[in-house]
């Protein structure tokens, strides 16, 4: 599905044309500092395009990802995987918010100050990282 948005103060706009329905919650300690909790994100895959690039100030916050936030307003606009350049963005950018929580990733990094009740996939981060060396 695809899927359209904006930073806060809309001089940076989105539009992710393979948006996966399901909704991950990073707990990992970069993520929460980055997002004051867990960073919600929906898979978008490479087919991301922003209007208002010169907004966008790119931080390489580890060997593998770089983050993306609007320099006007502070708002995060992705997470950037290097090697295979799919995009991760935050969910509460889309225009709607019909994505539904579906996974948990850094379970054993989740601040004890917020509990989530979904029902959905949790792995600790030793199990996360197992499994993308899997290719999973």
């Amino acid at each position: 599905m695809s899927k359209s948005g904006s930073c806060l103060c809309g001089e940076v706009e989105v539009h992710a044309s393979q948006v996966e329905e399901g909704v991950g919650a990073c707990h990992c300690s970069m993520c929460r500092k980055w997002s004051g909790g867990p960073f919600y994100a929906a898979h978008c895959g490479t087919s991301v395009t922003f209007k208002g690039e010169d907004a966008i100030t790119r931080f390489a916050s580890s060997a593998w990802g770089e983050r993306g936030f609007c320099h006007r307003c502070g708002t995060h606009l992705f997470f950037q995987h290097v090697e295979s350049g799919a995009y991760f963005i935050p969910a509460g950018i889309f225009n709607d918010n019909s994505l539904k929580l579906e996974s948990e990733i850094f379970t054993d990094e989740k601040g004890s100050y917020y509990a989530l009740d979904a029902d959905s996939i949790k792995m600790t981060g030793a199990e996360f990282i197992a499994s993308m060396e899997k290719g999973e």
